[in-house]
Parts: structure tokens; C-alpha cells; sequence
């Protein structure tokens, strides 16, 4: 129970003990960063049907959260190599300081407010270094090739930079979180699931609701900040959907470039995004009857690691696992108004 009421359909958090009390204008059992795997790997396993426990059976997708469906919107054939192929990546440099740095965020919040000082924000990363490693041992192949440690020295310097920068955004001994790294799901009248992890919410002593995402990137320009925002309306679409509340601000603070990105939403942005996935989700559907999942070259290319799979460059996509035609349909696009989802 969170907030007085059920949080999610399954794999509820479990709320802190102390109110919440937004000042400025369920965490599992375990460190973040397995919470972040696990749920992470659960992700993927329910959008393609499946869990982490069984054989890695390709199924069609059950559900949808905000990394799968922006890769959908990017590249089609990324999202199958993704969810249904179930294809390994490599992990980056940037990814993993990522994930070290929001682990180390989640976990200062576990001490008292007088004591969530900088000095000790970056005295835990090394310890969270050590967990991440235990958590996921292929990210120590990052570091393979750097016996005397001096890269790996300068990418924790990084991370301690990125930690700092935080306390120049935001006062967390101001700040007494409701969650962090809380994972929602909401199952939609249509069928879709929609699930996903906050980063933290706030909650004012008045009820307002504040959804906030670090990200240890730079700001994108103001022309691409509707991309930026839509995991946010997401994550408000869920929180709406759960509550029956709209969150008052969703904020992305911007660790890389020291910003923060806000935006205070309304209803009628929580419909749009709804009837954007329902359409989102047909496209999934008939791509995923059809076996036909086209490549969307950009420049994001560079980065990905499905090269020698991919078409554009060259090469081919392992045989389809799905049967074409599917005897068992993914859930209908239909919203609750019978309207058919159309991009908002």
C-alpha cells in the first residue's frame, strides 16, 4: 500500500516509513542496482511473455514500458532484437556509471537529512561499485584491459563529479522521498500493461505529486525536450491510471549538464500519451503477426550492437522464433471511449 492505496497489479514497493514532504516550490529487498536488474530483466521477459525464471522461449510481447517502447518509435527491428530475440549487449562505460550513480542517490536517501552531505554521497560509491559488480559481473569486461586501474580511476572520478553536480540541482536534506526506484504497472481498459521504475516520487503534505528522474546525460535542446519528456508523461500516465491523481510536476534533472527539465502536466497530455501507445501497441501487434519488423537507419546506429544482425549493415536477423500469424493476438488498441489509438 502506497499513498493509501494498491500501487501496482504485481511486484508492489513497499512505501518508507516517514511522510513525504516535497519542500522545493517499493523498494525491494536487496541493493538498487539489483532491484534495477532484476527489474530490468523482468521487463523484458513480460514484454516478451515470458520470466526470468523459465527458458528464454520467444512469446509474443505482454507489455510495454518507456526504454521498449522508444525503441519501437526508433527502430522497429531494435525492439524485436530486444524483446523477442532477446539478443546480449555489451555493457557501456556510460550505462553502467549511470546505473553506479543512481544507486548511489537511492542510497543516500537511507540516511538521516543532516547527514546527506556530498562528502558522503560520494563516499558510497565505492562500496555500490563493489555490489554492482557482484550484481552483474560482466560490467567488470569494461575495465578488462586496464591492469594499473587508471582508467577505471578516472571513470569513478566521473561518477563523483555527477554526484556533486546533484547537490547543486537539489537539497536532499530538504527532501523526504515517498518511493524510490519504484516499480508500477497498470493494466489499461484496452488490455495493455504499462509498467516501468521512478526514480523518486514526492509527495507534498497537500497531496501534490512530484515524479523526478535523474538522468547523468546533458539536457537535450530545447527542440527534442518533447522526446525527452515522454518516458516522464509515461510514468505520469501510469501514476494517473493507478491513483486517479495527475502528478503536479514531472522533473528530469540533468546530472551531465547540470540542469533540470520540468514540465506540469494535465489531463489531456496523460489521453494523448494513452491513445499514443494504443497505437504504438498496434504497430507492435501487426509486426509482431506479420514478421515484418524494418529498420529504421539513424544516427543512433553507430551505438548499437545488433550490427551484424542488421540488414543496413550487411547483415541478417536470426530465423524469426515467432509463428507468423499468431493464433493468440495481443490485446486489442481499443481505449475505454472505443476509440481506436491514433498518435498523440
Amino acid at each position: 500500500m502506497v499513498w493509501g492505496m494498491e500501487t501496482s497489479t504485481e511486484g508492489a514497493a513497499q512505501p518508507d516509513s516517514s511522510p513525504a514532504a516535497a519542500v522545493d516550490p517499493p523498494v525491494p529487498a536487496g541493493s538498487v542496482e539489483a532491484v534495477i536488474d532484476t527489474a530490468a530483466a523482468d521487463e523484458t521477459a513480460s514484454e516478451a511473455g515470458t520470466t526470468t525464471e523459465s527458458a528464454p522461449t520467444a512469446v509474443p510481447p505482454a507489455s510495454l514500458s518507456p526504454s521498449r517502447a522508444s525503441d519501437f518509435m526508433q527502430c522497429p527491428l531494435l525492439y524485436r532484437f530486444r524483446v523477442i530475440d532477446r539478443l546480449p549487449e555489451k555493457p557501456s562505460e556510460a550505462a553502467t556509471r549511470g546505473t553506479l550513480v543512481h544507486a548511489v542517490l537511492e542510497r543516500l536517501f537511507d540516511a538521516p537529512a543532516a547527514e546527506r552531505t556530498a562528502p558522503r554521497a560520494k563516499s558510497l560509491i565505492p562500496g555500490q561499485w563493489d555490489r554492482l559488480r557482484e550484481t552483474r559481473p560482466e560490467v567488470v569486461e569494461l575495465f578488462a584491459d586496464d591492469p594499473q586501474g587508471e582508467r577505471l580511476a578516472r571513470w569513478l572520478g566521473e561518477a563523483e563529479r555527477l554526484v556533486e553536480r546533484w547537490f547543486t540541482l537539489e537539497d536532499p536534506s530538504r527532501l523526504e522521498p515517498a518511493e524510490r526506484e519504484l516499480f508500477v504497472e497498470a493494466e489499461l481498459e484496452s488490455g495493455l500493461r504499462l509498467r516501468g521504475i521512478i526514480d523518486r516520487v514526492d509527495v507534498a503534505p497537500t497531496g501534490e505529486v512530484r515524479i523526478v528522474d535523474y538522468k547523468t546525460g546533458k539536457a537535450p535542446r530545447p527542440e527534442y525536450s518533447e522526446g525527452a519528456l515522454f518516458q516522464m508523461k509515461f510514468y505520469a500516465l501510469v501514476v494517473w491510471r493507478l491513483k486517479n491523481v495527475v502528478p503536479r510536476r514531472l522533473q528530469l534533472v540533468y546530472l551531465g549538464s547540470g540542469e533540470v527539465l520540468t514540465y506540469d502536466p494535465v489531463l489531456a497530455d496523460l489521453e494523448r500519451v494513452e491513445r499514443k501507445l494504443l497505437a504504438l501497441w498496434e504497430a507492435i501487434r501487426q509486426a509482431t503477426e506479420s514478421g515484418d519488423w524494418r529498420p529504421r537507419p539513424t544516427k543512433l546506429c553507430g551505438w548499437c550492437d545488433h550490427q551484424a544482425h542488421c540488414p543496413e549493415f550487411g547483415g541478417t536477423p536470426p530465423p524469426y522464433p515467432l509463428r507468423i500469424g499468431a493464433p493468440e493476438p495481443l490485446p486489442s488498441p481499443v481505449g475505454p471511449a472505443g476509440h481506436t489509438g491514433e498518435g498523440g
